[in-house]
């Protein structure tokens, strides 16, 4: 016996069979067939037509709608992510921010002062120029020929400030330079790290202070020098975060312009000690009739003669000419005719010697400039020094747990032969 049902039960497999490649008479003889239905095929054909068309309209709106859908979801997670950053981002923001003004006026309730000097100028044709280079105050290293911490860090700026001194002495120096070439510290980056770190860079950055202040007053109040200048230029290591420039107050996002802006601070009240400000990222100062140009070093690729010539050729192009470029970042000392490198206070650590097959030496440069535009260059060894001369640190901001140890360790094994 034949039924009748009505068309549109059969819509879906229609549009199926219709996709798998069979026409209108095919598909209604096979529905006939299949559910022995009561009609005629060829007035089945125009129904079966009207729902397949119908159906796939229906289908296309579907799958567009559900397109939108998708479309509009994504986009509204985009937003919420967008907005979930921007949330994250201010909040660390406004929190730096007051930050900094409570430490601010913290700052302003102290000052260095200094007693003025009694010298009298006998107007020197020299000036001696501090190659301050990758200090990395936080670095913890400890391998077999080399150690660093905070208190080997004091005890070889002290070690530089006696060789100055006697720089200064033999010279007759009155004005000096104290030029900062970037990174007083390491820094880790990514907000979980700058989070769970916090409290030890917040004690690197008043370590750091503490000891830079002792060596600027120690050249101070124990030399002839009547002005001393200091300057800086920010390091690649020393960013807090991986944005630039979104801070307009003391700690912008780079602990040495904090560093270098609460050394300012602190010493405002002494004229013959001056901060320098401009471009964070290179500095060209004129002392002694000489263009010295300060940079971190990490513009220049390898810090060979063809990138030194386009720094010079880019300045030359508005007319300034460079007498001498001063950087870092290498840890490595190399001093040519036109441009000097400095190596760092902290010397060989375990990433140098196992992951890059270098070895170096804590040292830092000097730089006698003359008005006639001779030049002295001193590379001043700080490897080896005596526990007893040093800068006295609190012991307690002392203690933090680095992790720059932690980047490379090689185990090696000696085989010794015993006869």
């Amino acid at each position: 016996m034949r039924r009748i049902l009505k068309h549109s039960e059969y819509q879906d497999e229609m549009i199926l069979l219709f996709e798998q490649g069979l026409n209108y008479t095919q598909i209604a003889e096979h529905l006939i067939e299949k559910y022995n239905l009561d009609i005629q095929p060829t007035w089945f054909r125009t129904s079966v037509r009207y729902f397949i068309q119908n159906g796939l309209t229906d289908k296309e709106i579907i799958k567009e709608n559900v397109s939108l859908a998708k479309s509009n979801q994504k986009l509204q997670d985009k937003n919420r992510i967008k907005n979930k950053a921007f949330r994250e981002e201010a909040r660390i923001e406004n929190a730096i921010v007051e930050y900094n003004k409570e430490l601010i006026k913290v700052l302003k309730q102290n000052s260095f002062k200094l007693s003025k000097k009694k010298y009298k100028s006998i107007k020197q044709n020299s000036a001696l120029v501090i190659h301050l280079s990758d200090l990395h105050f936080n670095e913890l290293v400890n391998i077999p020929n080399n150690r660093y911490d905070f208190n080997i860090a004091s005890q070889r700026l002290y070690k530089f400030a006696q060789k100055i001194k006697e720089i200064i002495k033999l010279y007759k120096i009155e004005k000096v330079l104290i030029a900062n070439t970037g990174d007083i510290l390491n820094s880790d980056r990514r907000l979980d790290e700058l989070l769970a770190l916090s409290t030890n860079r917040s004690k690197a950055t008043f370590l750091a202070v503490d000891i830079l202040s002792k060596f600027i007053i120690d050249i101070y109040e124990n030399t002839q020098v009547l002005e001393i200048n200091f300057a800086t230029t920010i390091g690649n290591e020393s960013r807090i975060t991986q944005d630039n420039g979104w801070i307009d107050i003391v700690a912008s996002d780079n602990y040495d312009v904090t560093i270098h802006e609460i050394l300012k601070i602190l010493f405002r009240e002494n004229s013959d000690i001056k901060f320098i400000g401009g471009n964070p990222l290179e500095k060209l100062i004129k002392i002694a009739n000489q263009n010295i140009l300060l940079i971190h070093g990490h513009q220049l690729g390898r810090a060979n003669s063809n990138s030194i010539a386009k720094v010079v050729s880019k300045y030359a192009k508005r007319n300034i000419i460079i007498d001498f470029i001063i950087f870092g970042h290498m840890h490595e000392c190399k001093i040519s005719d036109y441009y000097a490198r400095g190596s760092s206070l902290v010397g060989a650590n375990a990433y140098s010697e196992n992951a890059l097959n270098l070895s170096s030496r804590a040292s830092q440069n000097i730089y006698v400039l003359f008005k006639d535009k001779s030049r002295i260059d001193i590379r001043i060894d700080l490897q080896h020094t005596n526990s007893e001369q040093c800068y006295n640190i609190d012991s307690e901001l002392a203690e933090y747990n680095a992790k720059s140890e932690q980047k490379l360790k090689v185990k090696s094994k000696i085989i010794e032969i015993v006869i």
